[in-house]
């Protein structure tokens, strides 16, 4: 909570989720980034992508969201805290305008793009999904050690099958043969697989429609919401392993 001073009165109030501007000290909300007064650009602060944007904070962040009214709105804010703009103001609005124009860049590319909007919203919930996430890939190349990954169970067989025929085609490169059925049956596997991260996208869809009826449900447990988080855990797991495994065979046939 902070202290507000009424314009009007001149007396202080407490407001919920509110700041004072620097330069009017009028009411500004927590998550402005102009002054309603005076129109100054607001200090920088540490806000979450969707409070960003005005897309709603804690607890009852969507992930439904208009993707022609984020467009909109980048847009628009792209003009107003534009360096340029503050060519001729302070040092520290030249600073904020800066600043605050990386963070629009960083968030409109978070959120704009399904999956990243959806393995930010996971890690603001606390889950990050380490194991297949490019840090622990960029951290398993510099280490020399292998990248551990969770195999999905009803792709175990399949795997296997994948990994002997890419041993195969590695093997008769080396040795200068060349057998196009593995070939055949390698381009087969890749468009299954890209078939199958085809319908995880789909099925991630519905876990968003789930995840959006529980945060907006008065009195909704927490368990659903727990419920619903794993489940895009699970999937986004699912669907960076297959993700690998279209790699793996591209990287093979040469691609």
């Amino acid at each position: 909570m902070a202290t507000e001073t009424n314009i009007r009165t001149g007396n202080s109030v407490a407001t919920e989720g509110a700041n004072l501007c620097w330069s009017c000290n009028a009411a500004v909300a927590a998550n402005a980034h102009f002054c309603p007064n005076c129109g100054k650009v607001q200090p920088t602060t540490q806000i979450d992508y969707f409070e960003f944007f005005n897309l709603g904070g804690a607890p009852t962040r969507k992930l439904n969201i208009d993707l022609s009214a984020l467009e909109r709105e980048f847009y628009r804010l792209s003009r107003k805290l534009h360096p340029d703009v503050f060519a001729r103001a302070s040092a520290k609005e030249q600073l904020w305008s800066l600043e605050k124009s990386s963070q629009l860049n960083d968030a409109y590319r978070t959120l704009k793009d399904p999956i990243a909007r959806t393995q930010y919203l996971l890690e603001l919930e606390g889950v990050k999904l380490e194991e297949q996430s490019s840090d622990a890939t960029h951290a398993a190349r510099t280490s020399g050690e292998q990248k551990k990954q969770v195999v999905p169970p009803e792709l175990l067989e399949e795997v296997f099958e994948l990994n002997m025929q890419l041993q195969e085609l590695r093997m008769n490169k080396e040795m200068g043969e060349d057998d196009p059925s593995i070939a055949s049956d390698l381009q087969q596997a890749k468009h299954r697989f890209e078939k199958m991260m085809t319908e995880a996208m789909s099925e991630l869809k519905t876990y968003w429609d789930e995840w959006d009826a529980v945060i907006c449900t008065p009195g909704s447990s927490e368990a659903g919401r727990i419920k619903v988080r794993d489940k895009m855990v699970g999937l986004l797991n699912r669907r960076s392993y297959i993700r690998n495994l279209v790699r793996d065979v591209n990287e093979a046939l040469g691609n």
